[in-house]
Protein backbone atom coordinates (compact mmCIF):
# COMPACT_ATOMS: atom_id res chain seq x y z
CA UNK A 1 0.00 0.00 0.00
CA UNK A 2 1.94 3.21 -1.25
CA UNK A 3 0.88 6.75 0.38
CA UNK A 4 0.79 8.17 -2.66
CA UNK A 5 -0.46 12.14 -2.46
CA UNK A 6 1.80 14.61 -0.36
CA UNK A 7 0.79 13.85 3.18
CA UNK A 8 2.85 14.03 6.32
CA UNK A 9 2.69 15.22 10.14
CA UNK A 10 2.44 18.58 10.72
CA UNK A 11 3.12 18.74 14.53
CA UNK A 12 3.09 15.86 17.63
CA UNK A 13 2.84 15.26 21.18
CA UNK A 14 3.29 12.93 24.01
CA UNK A 15 1.98 12.86 27.34
CA UNK A 16 3.82 10.33 30.08
CA UNK A 17 2.61 10.22 33.42
CA UNK A 18 5.25 11.37 36.30
CA UNK A 19 4.57 8.40 38.39
CA UNK A 20 6.86 5.40 38.04
CA UNK A 21 7.65 1.96 39.68
CA UNK A 22 11.02 0.03 39.75
CA UNK A 23 10.72 -3.69 38.55
CA UNK A 24 12.81 -4.33 41.51
CA UNK A 25 9.80 -3.29 43.70
CA UNK A 26 7.26 -5.28 41.70
CA UNK A 27 9.71 -8.51 41.96
CA UNK A 28 9.86 -7.51 45.68
CA UNK A 29 6.09 -7.95 46.44
CA UNK A 30 5.93 -11.19 45.06
CA UNK A 31 9.19 -13.08 46.20
CA UNK A 32 10.81 -12.83 42.96
CA UNK A 33 14.15 -11.96 42.14
CA UNK A 34 14.47 -8.55 40.38
CA UNK A 35 17.54 -9.12 38.74
CA UNK A 36 16.49 -11.69 36.53
CA UNK A 37 13.37 -10.12 35.95
CA UNK A 38 15.04 -7.00 34.76
CA UNK A 39 17.53 -9.09 32.49
CA UNK A 40 14.67 -11.08 30.69
CA UNK A 41 12.63 -8.33 30.08
CA UNK A 42 14.71 -5.51 30.01
CA UNK A 43 12.61 -3.16 31.58
CA UNK A 44 13.89 -1.15 34.83
CA UNK A 45 10.59 0.63 35.56
CA UNK A 46 7.36 1.87 34.22
CA UNK A 47 4.78 4.49 34.22
CA UNK A 48 2.27 4.71 36.32
CA UNK A 49 -1.13 6.58 35.96
CA UNK A 50 -2.44 8.58 38.74
CA UNK A 51 -6.50 7.75 40.27
CA UNK A 52 -7.64 10.73 37.79
CA UNK A 53 -5.38 9.84 34.73
CA UNK A 54 -7.05 7.74 32.46
CA UNK A 55 -7.21 7.40 28.66
CA UNK A 56 -8.71 10.68 27.78
CA UNK A 57 -6.64 12.89 29.92
CA UNK A 58 -2.94 10.95 28.21
CA UNK A 59 -4.76 11.99 24.67
CA UNK A 60 -6.04 15.08 25.58
CA UNK A 61 -2.77 16.10 27.13
CA UNK A 62 -0.82 14.63 24.00
CA UNK A 63 -2.68 16.54 21.30
CA UNK A 64 -2.59 19.39 23.29
CA UNK A 65 1.15 19.76 23.26
CA UNK A 66 0.72 18.79 19.50
CA UNK A 67 -0.72 22.11 18.83
CA UNK A 68 1.16 23.92 21.33
CA UNK A 69 3.85 23.37 19.73
CA UNK A 70 2.66 25.37 16.38
CA UNK A 71 1.94 28.26 18.45
CA UNK A 72 -1.38 26.81 19.35
CA UNK A 73 -2.22 27.31 15.41
CA UNK A 74 -5.94 27.15 15.00
CA UNK A 75 -7.13 24.41 12.72
CA UNK A 76 -9.42 22.81 10.65
CA UNK A 77 -9.60 19.57 12.12
CA UNK A 78 -11.73 17.52 10.08
CA UNK A 79 -11.23 13.90 12.09
CA UNK A 80 -10.10 12.85 15.82
CA UNK A 81 -9.27 9.19 15.59
CA UNK A 82 -8.15 6.96 18.88
CA UNK A 83 -6.75 4.45 19.25
CA UNK A 84 -6.56 1.97 22.86
CA UNK A 85 -7.94 -0.70 24.88
CA UNK A 86 -8.69 0.90 27.67
CA UNK A 87 -11.37 3.76 26.80
CA UNK A 88 -13.24 4.64 30.07
CA UNK A 89 -16.26 4.42 28.66
CA UNK A 90 -17.67 1.02 26.94
CA UNK A 91 -20.33 2.91 25.18
CA UNK A 92 -19.24 7.22 24.99
CA UNK A 93 -16.47 8.37 22.56
CA UNK A 94 -13.20 8.93 23.66
CA UNK A 95 -12.10 10.88 20.38
CA UNK A 96 -15.15 13.30 20.98
CA UNK A 97 -14.40 14.64 24.46
CA UNK A 98 -10.80 15.16 22.65
CA UNK A 99 -12.50 17.58 20.73
CA UNK A 100 -14.44 18.86 22.88
CA UNK A 101 -11.00 19.51 25.51
CA UNK A 102 -9.39 20.96 22.68
CA UNK A 103 -12.32 23.30 21.29
CA UNK A 104 -11.80 22.59 17.91
CA UNK A 105 -15.90 22.88 17.14
CA UNK A 106 -18.32 20.22 15.70
CA UNK A 107 -17.69 20.18 12.08
CA UNK A 108 -15.46 16.64 12.80
CA UNK A 109 -15.59 12.89 12.34
CA UNK A 110 -14.78 10.90 15.52
CA UNK A 111 -14.14 7.16 16.15
CA UNK A 112 -12.73 5.31 19.08
CA UNK A 113 -10.27 2.59 17.58
CA UNK A 114 -9.45 -1.16 19.16
CA UNK A 115 -6.73 -3.36 17.94
CA UNK A 116 -4.68 -4.06 21.01
CA UNK A 117 -1.10 -1.84 21.09
CA UNK A 118 -1.53 -1.20 17.07
CA UNK A 119 -4.62 0.61 17.69
CA UNK A 120 -3.05 4.33 17.06
CA UNK A 121 -1.16 3.31 14.26
CA UNK A 122 -4.51 1.94 13.02
CA UNK A 123 -5.76 5.68 13.77
CA UNK A 124 -3.24 7.27 11.70
CA UNK A 125 -3.51 4.80 8.58
CA UNK A 126 -7.38 6.07 8.80
CA UNK A 127 -6.08 10.09 9.21
CA UNK A 128 -3.64 9.15 5.95
CA UNK A 129 -6.82 7.90 3.87
CA UNK A 130 -8.70 10.97 4.65
CA UNK A 131 -6.59 13.79 4.60
CA UNK A 132 -5.03 12.04 1.30
CA UNK A 133 -8.09 12.00 -0.69
CA UNK A 134 -8.52 15.71 0.15
CA UNK A 135 -12.11 14.46 2.57
CA UNK A 136 -10.57 16.44 5.32
CA UNK A 137 -7.72 19.18 5.63
CA UNK A 138 -6.18 18.22 8.58
CA UNK A 139 -6.52 14.73 11.02
CA UNK A 140 -5.72 13.87 14.65
CA UNK A 141 -4.28 10.15 15.14
CA UNK A 142 -3.81 9.62 18.52
CA UNK A 143 -2.85 6.15 20.80
CA UNK A 144 -3.27 6.28 24.29
CA UNK A 145 -3.49 3.87 27.26
CA UNK A 146 -3.16 2.93 30.86
CA UNK A 147 -2.67 -0.60 30.37
CA UNK A 148 -4.23 -3.29 32.62
CA UNK A 149 -2.39 -6.38 34.50
CA UNK A 150 -3.58 -8.87 36.88
CA UNK A 151 -1.31 -8.65 39.82
CA UNK A 152 1.36 -11.13 40.01
CA UNK A 153 1.21 -11.94 36.49
CA UNK A 154 3.97 -11.50 33.46
CA UNK A 155 2.09 -8.99 32.13
CA UNK A 156 2.55 -6.71 35.63
CA UNK A 157 6.02 -6.22 34.85
CA UNK A 158 6.03 -3.99 31.46
CA UNK A 159 1.75 -2.56 31.29
CA UNK A 160 1.91 1.18 31.75
CA UNK A 161 0.66 4.44 30.80
CA UNK A 162 1.44 7.14 28.03
CA UNK A 163 -0.29 8.79 25.26
CA UNK A 164 0.86 10.52 21.57
CA UNK A 165 -0.73 12.49 19.06
CA UNK A 166 -0.04 12.63 15.56
CA UNK A 167 -1.49 16.00 13.43
CA UNK A 168 -1.98 14.46 9.62
CA UNK A 169 -2.01 17.58 7.12
CA UNK A 170 -1.05 17.75 2.85
CA UNK A 171 0.55 21.29 2.97
CA UNK A 172 4.05 21.28 2.10
CA UNK A 173 5.27 24.27 3.82
CA UNK A 174 3.78 22.59 7.23
CA UNK A 175 5.03 18.90 6.98
CA UNK A 176 7.60 18.03 9.47
CA UNK A 177 8.18 14.58 8.04
CA UNK A 178 6.01 12.90 5.29
CA UNK A 179 4.66 9.70 5.23
CA UNK A 180 5.44 7.59 2.37
CA UNK A 181 4.35 4.45 2.78
CA UNK A 182 2.43 1.93 4.48
CA UNK A 183 1.28 -1.45 4.58
CA UNK A 184 -0.41 -3.91 7.25
CA UNK A 185 -0.22 -7.33 7.93
CA UNK A 186 -3.18 -9.25 9.83
CA UNK A 187 -4.42 -12.74 10.95
CA UNK A 188 -6.91 -14.17 13.75
CA UNK A 189 -4.28 -15.28 15.68
CA UNK A 190 -5.57 -14.95 19.29
CA UNK A 191 -2.26 -14.28 21.79
CA UNK A 192 -4.00 -11.93 24.37
CA UNK A 193 -7.46 -11.36 25.27
CA UNK A 194 -10.07 -9.52 27.79
CA UNK A 195 -13.48 -9.85 27.16
CA UNK A 196 -16.13 -7.04 28.14
CA UNK A 197 -16.80 -6.67 31.45
CA UNK A 198 -13.20 -8.72 32.31
CA UNK A 199 -11.01 -6.57 34.56
CA UNK A 200 -7.53 -8.32 33.55
CA UNK A 201 -6.63 -9.42 30.16
CA UNK A 202 -5.66 -12.82 29.09
CA UNK A 203 -2.58 -14.13 27.49
CA UNK A 204 -1.26 -17.21 26.18
CA UNK A 205 2.10 -16.77 27.61
CA UNK A 206 4.86 -18.07 25.45
CA UNK A 207 2.72 -18.13 22.54
CA UNK A 208 2.44 -14.82 22.15
CA UNK A 209 5.95 -14.81 20.73
CA UNK A 210 6.71 -16.64 17.64
CA UNK A 211 2.68 -17.28 16.03
CA UNK A 212 2.15 -13.93 17.02
CA UNK A 213 5.07 -10.83 17.46
CA UNK A 214 7.45 -12.24 15.78
CA UNK A 215 5.47 -13.61 12.49
CA UNK A 216 3.25 -10.44 12.50
CA UNK A 217 6.52 -8.03 12.70
CA UNK A 218 8.66 -9.72 10.26
CA UNK A 219 6.31 -10.41 7.64
CA UNK A 220 5.27 -6.86 7.91
CA UNK A 221 9.16 -5.08 7.67
CA UNK A 222 9.45 -7.54 4.63
CA UNK A 223 6.19 -6.54 2.56
CA UNK A 224 7.20 -2.69 3.17
CA UNK A 225 10.94 -2.99 2.39
CA UNK A 226 9.73 -5.10 -1.15
CA UNK A 227 6.97 -3.13 -1.84
CA UNK A 228 8.91 0.55 -1.35
CA UNK A 229 12.30 -0.58 -2.95
CA UNK A 230 14.21 -0.42 0.58
CA UNK A 231 16.66 -1.84 2.56
CA UNK A 232 17.36 -1.32 5.93
CA UNK A 233 20.36 0.42 5.57
CA UNK A 234 18.45 3.05 3.96
CA UNK A 235 17.11 4.28 7.23
CA UNK A 236 18.71 5.92 10.24
CA UNK A 237 16.20 5.43 12.63
CA UNK A 238 13.90 2.27 13.24
CA UNK A 239 11.05 2.13 16.34
CA UNK A 240 9.24 -1.12 16.79
CA UNK A 241 6.36 -2.14 19.02
CA UNK A 242 8.32 -2.58 22.39
CA UNK A 243 6.26 -5.28 24.63
CA UNK A 244 9.31 -5.45 26.44
CA UNK A 245 13.29 -4.90 26.20
CA UNK A 246 14.03 -8.11 24.64
CA UNK A 247 11.44 -8.58 21.47
CA UNK A 248 12.44 -5.79 19.48
CA UNK A 249 16.38 -6.71 20.08
CA UNK A 250 15.53 -9.94 18.48
CA UNK A 251 13.66 -8.34 15.46
CA UNK A 252 16.88 -5.51 15.30
CA UNK A 253 19.14 -9.16 14.80
CA UNK A 254 17.20 -10.81 12.52
CA UNK A 255 17.37 -7.67 9.95
CA UNK A 256 20.70 -6.50 10.85
CA UNK A 257 19.20 -3.35 12.49
CA UNK A 258 21.65 -1.71 14.70
CA UNK A 259 22.03 -0.72 17.98
CA UNK A 260 22.48 3.33 16.70
CA UNK A 261 18.93 2.66 13.91
CA UNK A 262 16.87 1.71 17.53
CA UNK A 263 18.23 4.18 19.73
CA UNK A 264 16.13 7.15 19.64
CA UNK A 265 13.28 4.97 19.62
CA UNK A 266 14.03 2.75 21.88
CA UNK A 267 11.65 3.84 25.43
CA UNK A 268 10.60 0.89 27.03
CA UNK A 269 13.35 0.48 29.33
CA UNK A 270 12.15 3.54 30.99
CA UNK A 271 8.21 3.40 30.26
CA UNK A 272 7.53 0.11 30.21
CA UNK A 273 4.49 -0.93 27.19
CA UNK A 274 2.43 1.67 27.09
CA UNK A 275 -0.11 -0.33 24.43
CA UNK A 276 -1.43 1.57 21.93
CA UNK A 277 0.94 4.38 23.12
CA UNK A 278 3.83 2.71 22.64
CA UNK A 279 5.36 2.62 19.05
CA UNK A 280 3.72 6.07 18.77
CA UNK A 281 5.72 7.29 21.88
CA UNK A 282 8.77 5.94 20.06
CA UNK A 283 8.22 7.41 16.90
CA UNK A 284 7.58 11.01 19.18
CA UNK A 285 10.69 10.26 21.10
CA UNK A 286 12.78 9.44 17.52
CA UNK A 287 11.10 13.01 16.05
CA UNK A 288 12.35 15.00 18.82
CA UNK A 289 16.42 14.09 18.12
CA UNK A 290 15.89 13.50 14.62
CA UNK A 291 17.86 15.79 11.59
CA UNK A 292 16.19 16.86 8.27
CA UNK A 293 16.22 14.21 5.28
CA UNK A 294 16.41 11.27 7.56
CA UNK A 295 14.28 8.30 7.15
CA UNK A 296 12.31 6.37 9.88
CA UNK A 297 11.23 2.78 9.55
CA UNK A 298 7.76 2.20 12.27
CA UNK A 299 6.35 -0.43 13.05
CA UNK A 300 3.90 -1.47 15.19
CA UNK A 301 2.42 -4.58 16.39
CA UNK A 302 -1.34 -5.34 18.18
CA UNK A 303 -2.56 -8.98 19.53
CA UNK A 304 -4.96 -11.05 17.91
CA UNK A 305 -3.01 -10.03 15.51
CA UNK A 306 -2.11 -7.39 13.18
CA UNK A 307 0.97 -5.39 12.69
CA UNK A 308 1.14 -1.39 10.38
CA UNK A 309 4.12 -0.65 9.06
CA UNK A 310 5.32 2.67 7.77
CA UNK A 311 8.19 4.76 5.99
CA UNK A 312 8.59 8.42 7.09
CA UNK A 313 11.04 10.99 5.70
CA UNK A 314 11.92 13.90 7.93
CA UNK A 315 11.79 17.19 5.61
CA UNK A 316 13.83 21.00 6.40
CA UNK A 317 10.84 21.97 8.07
CA UNK A 318 11.85 19.78 11.36
CA UNK A 319 14.82 22.06 12.08
CA UNK A 320 12.49 24.76 12.42
CA UNK A 321 9.74 22.87 14.82
CA UNK A 322 9.00 23.75 18.05
CA UNK A 323 9.87 21.01 20.32
CA UNK A 324 8.88 21.43 23.52
CA UNK A 325 8.35 18.90 26.41
CA UNK A 326 9.99 16.38 24.94
CA UNK A 327 9.68 12.59 25.29
CA UNK A 328 13.20 12.54 27.07
CA UNK A 329 12.83 15.26 29.13
CA UNK A 330 9.53 13.81 30.30
CA UNK A 331 11.22 10.78 30.83
CA UNK A 332 13.57 12.60 33.27
CA UNK A 333 11.12 14.30 34.85
CA UNK A 334 9.54 11.48 37.05
CA UNK A 335 8.78 10.71 41.27
CA UNK A 336 8.56 6.76 41.98
CA UNK A 337 5.80 5.68 44.02
CA UNK A 338 5.54 2.30 46.52
CA UNK A 339 4.00 -0.90 45.47
CA UNK A 340 1.41 -0.33 47.63
CA UNK A 341 0.41 3.33 46.52
CA UNK A 342 0.57 2.30 42.83
CA UNK A 343 -1.71 -0.69 43.11
CA UNK A 344 -4.22 1.76 44.74
CA UNK A 345 -3.91 3.88 41.56
CA UNK A 346 -4.51 0.93 39.71
CA UNK A 347 -7.54 -0.26 42.09
CA UNK A 348 -5.68 -3.40 42.16
CA UNK A 349 -6.64 -3.24 45.69
CA UNK A 350 -8.73 -1.18 47.82
CA UNK A 351 -7.48 0.17 51.16
CA UNK A 352 -9.28 2.26 53.67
Amino acid sequence: MKIINNIGIISYGSCIPKRRIKTSLIAKAWGKDGKDIINGLGIWEKTVPAKDEDTITLAVNAAQLALDRIGGKKLNIGAIYTGSESHPYAVKSTSAIVGEALGIGHQYTAADLEFACKAGTAAMQIVCGLVGSKMIEYGLAIGADTAQSKPNDALEYSAAAAGSAFIIGSKKEEIIAKILFTTSYTSDTPDFWRREKQTYPTHAGRFTGEPAYFKHIIATIKNILIESNHTIDDFEHVVLHMPNGTFPKKIAKLFGISDKQLDYGFVVPFLGNSYSACSLTGLSACLDKALPKQKILLCSYGSGSGSDAFIIETTENLARFKKIHCVEEQIANKEYVSYIEYAKNLNMIKLS
